[in-house]
């Protein structure tokens, strides 16, 4: 589930500023501009979080809090007092009102974007993490360029479209991130704040603070920038293994976005993973390099109790490159799912800033990845 925010203010461009940037970061965003309003809202709506001014006309936001706490569908919800005043004897009388936390303005949208999503991760109880360890899918390929990133993405939201369940993807190539470009998201250094954090500081919470949400079901990102020097972190071996742990604590599904097989610590982080898609495509160069891959994460990386499956994922027309059989019967695998060419689907996804299987639902590459979540969705429940 999305979750909601109630913004409360008396200055309309406060309200529309935090709100749009509270937007971008996946949450639904309900506002008001007095306590009054605030009031109502809260106990209609019953947001997840209230980000609440001091200073509004009929009601400050002392008396706001204060009568929060004293309505029964009110009374625990977190409420982040967001105001000008920066006294002591301010701060005070708000914790004292009932807040969970008090942040002054002007301030850095990161720093808010932290406190909102820290104040909410607190605010899920124990009960809601799932009772054993979330499945985890490493998306993988021999070389760059064969629409890795994209088929993790569109199959994370797939996967929480088709089954209604929540769903982690994590781009594990610092330096070499696309997925905040590919949506619009301001922030891309999730995954470089906690490459650069000890290993041992690496915690759920910590991992949690990190994801962020698009405005497709239930799914959260760990998103990678795209900066040379962010490339040095790719030997972060220790780092990568406890996020890879964390995450599997924060949903039923992971699916981290490897990439092409140069990872310094590849064999830590494919280890962790309890199946592998190995993505492909049918030209004769990239075939082999694709065997001399299977052979050996079959060898030393990933134990042959594990699942590999292979996707194709095409990008010209089927006449100009080897067919499934030719693939299939040089590679002793079988294939799990072709993803067909669809260039102007592609383009226009990356005209609106949205995933291939959101702009056309219904289209033929949608009903591909449907299928290819439906599949993991089957392994998932065993």
């Amino acid at each position: 589930m999305v979750d909601k925010v109630l913004i409360v203010d008396d200055d309309v461009e406060t309200l529309r500023l935090v709100g749009l940037m509270l937007q971008r970061q996946g949450y639904q965003i309900i506002a008001a501009n007095n306590g009054n309003q605030a009031l109502t809202l809260a106990q209609s709506e019953q947001p997840d979080l209230i980000v609440l001014d001091v200073m509004m006309p009929d009601m400050d936001g002392f008396q706001v809090t204060r009568q929060l706490r004293t309505i029964t569908r009110t009374s625990r919800t977190p409420i982040l007092m967001f105001t000008a005043k920066t006294q002591v004897d301010d701060k005070v009388t708000g914790y004292d009102a009932g807040v969970d936390d008090y942040l002054t303005k002007p301030v850095h949208p990161a720093e808010l974007v932290a406190h909102v999503k820290s104040l909410l991760a607190r605010r899920r109880p124990p009960e809601e993490s799932p009772a054993q360890k979330g499945y985890v899918i490493g998306v993988i390929a021999p070389k760059g360029g064969l629409g890795v990133s994209s088929l993790a993405l569109n199959l994370a939201i797939s996967y929480s479209s088709q089954t209604k369940s929540e769903v982690v993807a994590a781009e594990l190539r610092p330096g070499q991130g696309t997925w905040a470009i590919d949506l619009g998201f301001p922030d891309a250094d999730g995954l470089k704040r906690l490459l650069s954090m000890p290993a041992n500081e690496i915690h759920p919470e910590t991992v949690e603070n990190e994801l962020v949400r698009p405005p497709y079901g239930s799914v959260r990102l760990l998103l990678a920038n795209n900066q040379l020097d962010s490339t040095g972190l790719n030997c972060a071996s220790d780092q990568f293994e406890a996020i890879i742990k964390s995450l599997q604590t924060l949903s039923p599904l992971i699916l981290l976005d490897i990439g092409a097989n140069h990872l310094p610590g590849i064999d830590q982080v494919v280890s962790q993973c309890d199946h592998l898609l190995l993505i492909t495509d049918p030209f004769p160069a990239t075939v082999e390099r694709t065997r001399v891959l299977l052979e050996e994460l079959g060898t030393h990386s990933f134990s042959k109790s594990k699942l590999i499956n292979l996707v194709i994922v095409n990008r010209v027309r089927s006449d100009i490159q080897l067919s499934v059989h030719q693939v299939q019967e040089k590679l002793g695998h079988q294939i799990t799912q072709v993803i067909p060419p669809a260039p102007e689907l592609a383009y226009q996804a990356a005209l609106h800033n949205t995933p291939l299987v959101i702009v056309q639902p219904e289209g033929l590459v949608a009903q591909q990845y449907n299928r290819l979540a439906n599949f993991i969705d089957e392994r998932v429940k065993k």
